[in-house]
């Protein structure tokens, strides 16, 4: 990165390690506040149905670059969704043919379109053991889901159940804890000597659980894992802000529609790809770290998942008049509500 001023940053195009772009005009609508800024980004697999096997990946992968604006540079990184079902043979060939980057742990149950999910880690053992062999890496939504734990434990306790036990039992597997939400999991990858790093969203960097429960349950805060303590947010910045290469930005941007988001059961999943660079930031800059945030945008990702950095690069300015997002994105699907981060924004992309 070079910094020609305070009021300047330039950085090598950033990553998106973690996203979700849906499909049909859901996916026409939001891709663009990807596409926009970001070079690459690992896709979610869990539509309906399920990105389950490396046809499906392909046949997706080419729904999305039909959709891609001509003028937008950006290369899907496709996952396969793992379940009780997924053929170790089809995951290897996916790898072997460069389309398949990682595959994706859901337990049953965790979050949106996860009920396909694993329940029983002993029937998916062939297949882990075969991405730990050819060196895949698995990216895990740290969750349990029984009932009796507690929401805001879950994360803690799959560490402990569930992600320590199969990390002894398979050393090699490489492992990405997407969308870390507590200090035990930053804790955790610290003390990992290998094969352990973790994605951090924009959102869990600048809200707690106050903003979806104080002064009335707000919806358009509520995502899975859901926002935790204070003392997990601040864990979470010291991270992404230390330099530290286990740790890289995944917004796990996450559109749903308005009225799947307004009512008696609502969604999970805060949009935050069309501001994500603004608000990051915004959140460096509050911890004087700005000369590290192409490190967590831009450099960690591509080194940890074995791709080169980009070439390309992007500048920020800081305007002295906060910037003008839209409080929703209207896409062919409906109204999508834009995440805000309750405070002024003053950091804009001028060069993508």
């Amino acid at each position: 990165m070079s910094a020609e001023q305070t009021t300047h940053l330039t950085l090598r195009r950033p990553d998106d390690w973690h996203l979700h772009l849906r499909d049909g005009e859901m996916l026409k609508g939001v891709l663009p506040d990807t596409s926009r800024h970001f070079a690459r980004a690992i896709i979610m697999p869990n539509l309906v149905p399920p990105v389950v096997t490396t046809e499906d990946a392909a046949a997706y992968r080419a729904r999305i670059l039909a959709v891609l604006p001509k003028e937008h540079r950006f290369t899907p990184l496709m996952t396969l969704y793992l379940t009780e079902q997924t053929q170790a043979a089809d995951v290897a060939a996916g790898r072997a043919s460069g389309l398949i980057t990682a595959v994706k742990l859901y337990p049953a149950g965790a979050t949106t379109n996860s009920h396909g999910g694993v329940r029983d880690l002993d029937k998916v053992m062939p297949v882990l053991e075969k991405i730990a062999e050819i060196g895949l890496p698995l990216c895990v939504h740290g969750e349990v889901t029984t009932p009796e734990v507690d929401i805001f434990d879950r994360e803690a306790v799959f560490i402990d159940t569930v992600l320590d036990p199969l990390r002894r039992r398979l050393p090699e597997l490489k492992v990405t804890m997407e969308h870390v939400t507590t200090q035990d999991g930053v804790e955790y990858i610290r003390a990992a000597d290998r094969n352990l790093a973790g994605s951090i969203t924009t959102h869990h960097l600048i809200i707690n659980r106050n903003a979806l429960l104080v002064g009335g349950i707000r919806p358009h805060y509520y995502c899975l894992p859901v926002a935790k303590r204070e003392v997990h947010r601040l864990a979470l910045r010291a991270a992404a802000t230390s330099g530290d290469p286990r740790f890289f930005l995944g917004t796990d941007s996450a559109p749903h529609v308005d009225p799947l988001k307004e009512c008696g059961c609502g969604c999970a999943g805060i949009y935050t790809s069309i501001n994500t660079m603004s608000c990051l930031a915004h959140v460096f800059e509050q911890e004087n770290a700005l000369d590290r945030l192409e490190a967590f945008t831009s450099l960690n990702g591509p080194a940890w998942y074995g791709l080169p950095a980009n070439e390309e690069r992007i500048t920020l300015h800081r305007r002295e008049a906060p910037l003008a997002f839209p409080a929703k994105i209207e896409t062919g699907a409906g109204p999508v509500t834009v995440f805000d981060p309750m405070f002024p924004l003053h950091w804009d992309v001028v060069d993508a």
